[in-house]
């Protein structure tokens, strides 16, 4: 009896002692003054350590909710949920602070931000290594991409990031294009030229600057050229020859088993 009841309070003493380590551990984030919880983020921050980062920020948040640790705070707590591939809360937490603080001197960056963690939201990890198709994964990551660059051009235009915004539209630009001219071949293979045409026309209206304005008007001029519009058959012909004489499709190769532009797409690391 005596032996059972000495494990009994071993076993009390282990579960407290146990109990006590995990409550000091805790104990921290609720104790320490507001710059010293910064700086445990910021360390964590730079070591890598994301999470514990992520955790020491949203607690400083949620125990001081004003001042500038607050706000830095929220930057950087947005920068370490992107870096831990966490999009939705860092997408949260951009917006959280953008509409608290919409003319912080950092503002700019915030929207660069936000942009950035939706432009490489659908990057997988078999994607970075992989001969993948950017412009067959879903294309609404990169429309919501383009449109947060294209605002911060807008509102920030001499902002420190507006160059680096630029060349990953284009890049985005390039994506959504081919993306669109993915479709256009489809419908030309199954002999849907009307829906061939329309497609073709999109990417023309929209996307203009694009390379696929070749392919474009590739596949218009093979679409009607099947419907017995050799009239708009010709003028489309004549139009890619003025703005691109080099392509494929003028020396006799079909649109519709051409190899795909988006091999020459290179991302932005």
């Amino acid at each position: 009896m005596m032996r059972c009841l000495r494990l009994l309070l071993l076993l009390s003493l282990v579960v407290l002692v146990a109990a006590c380590g995990r409550g000091t551990r805790q104990e921290r984030t609720e104790t320490l003054p507001v710059d010293q919880m910064y700086e445990e983020a910021k360390t964590s921050l730079v070591r890598g350590n994301n999470e514990r980062a992520i955790r020491f920020y949203n607690r400083l948040i949620a125990r001081f909710p004003f001042g500038l640790y607050t706000e830095q705070a929220q930057l950087e707590m947005a920068f370490a949920q992107y870096r831990a591939k966490m999009p939705d809360p860092a997408i949260s937490t951009i917006d959280r602070f953008l509409k608290t603080y919409p003319t912080h001197a950092k503002a700019d960056y915030a929207q660069y931000l936000r942009g950035v963690t939706n432009f490489y939201r659908e990057a997988s990890f078999l994607g970075r290594y992989v001969d993948l198709d950017p412009a067959q994964r879903d294309q609404g990551a990169p429309r919501q991409a383009f449109i947060d660059f294209s605002k911060l051009l807008r509102d920030y235009p001499n902002s420190a990031y507006a160059d680096d915004a630029r060349q990953r539209m284009i890049y985005l630009r390039n994506v959504m294009a081919q993306h669109e001219i993915g479709i256009a071949r489809y419908y030309l293979r199954r002999g849907a030229w009307v829906a061939a045409v329309n497609r073709s026309k999109y990417v023309l209206e929209n996307y203009q600057e694009a390379p696929e304005s070749g392919d474009a008007l590739a596949i218009m001029v093979e679409a009607y050229t099947e419907m017995g519009e050799q009239l708009l058959a010709d003028d489309t012909r004549r139009v890619l020859e003025l703005n691109h004489p080099d392509h494929p499709h003028l020396h006799g190769e079909r649109i519709r088993s051409g190899k795909p532009l988006w091999r020459r797409l290179m991302p932005i690391t």
